[in-house]
């Protein structure tokens, strides 16, 4: 059923795909505990995050690597975390290039934080792997920055996208209070309500696009003001 939604997707022409499974039973030892089971590998994010911004792989770029943005859950600050931005930004100005392996770095990190955040959200039970792709699908189509950016419009997505950013503060704010609701209809049911799960899904699906335009600068398509695929 995802295979089928992200071929719809991507038939639409956005470059950037987002799904989740959605689980028929949750358990609820593990959602009841999900804050205190989450801790090693926050830490792991936290020591991921701070090596690769002080002079991880990618040399000084790692120093600018983290851009200011509106977030207001756990798992909005952990979708932009550690990323790489302004070396991305710079080739794509003077050289029209965006590196391969850039790209790939972005593109890993966005999938394992993203995992991070679902489990957070206890849209899943499955502990995030910081490789296997489990039940969380993100998808980024690699540009040709020669021929797909404009070399121009890095120095003005973040200012184009302040209108996503202030309608996902607000959307951020829910999600506090959902994830709440959430947590007490796990403990009670056992299953996770299917409006918010859609919700939570919808939430980091507009959340990845902004991210893909106005941060790692993947496409010069603006993002969509909907949730849905």
């Amino acid at each position: 059923m995802t295979t089928q939604l992200e071929q719809q997707a991507v038939g639409r022409g956005y470059p950037l795909t987002f799904f989740v499974d959605y689980p028929e039973r949750l358990s609820r030892p593990k959602t009841a505990f999900r804050l205190i089971l989450a801790i090693p590998i926050l830490v792991m994010v936290a020591v991921l995050v701070g090596f690769h911004d002080f002079g991880g792989p990618g040399g000084l770029t790692d120093t600018w690597a983290v851009e200011p943005y509106f977030s207001v859950t756990v798992p909005n600050f952990l979708i932009t975390a550690g990323l790489l931005v302004l070396a991305p930004r710079l080739m794509i100005l003077f050289r029209r290039k965006y590196p391969r392996w850039w790209f790939d770095w972005n593109l890993q990190l966005l999938r394992f934080q993203n995992r991070v955040s679902v489990y957070l959200l206890l849209l899943r039970d499955e502990y995030p792997s910081t490789d296997d792709e489990q039940a969380v699908h993100l998808n980024m189509r690699y540009p040709d920055a020669r021929t797909e950016l404009n070399r121009w419009l890095p120095l003005v997505k973040w200012l184009l996208a302040i209108p996503h950013y202030l309608i996902l503060f607000l959307l951020g704010l829910v999600s506090l209070v959902a994830v709440v609701i959430a947590w007490f209809a796990i403990l009670i049911t056992g299953r996770y309500p299917r409006v918010l799960f859609d919700f939570f899904v919808g939430f980091l699906r507009w959340n990845n696009r902004v991210t893909a335009y106005a941060l790692v600068l993947t496409t010069d398509q603006y993002p969509p003001f909907r949730m849905r695929p």
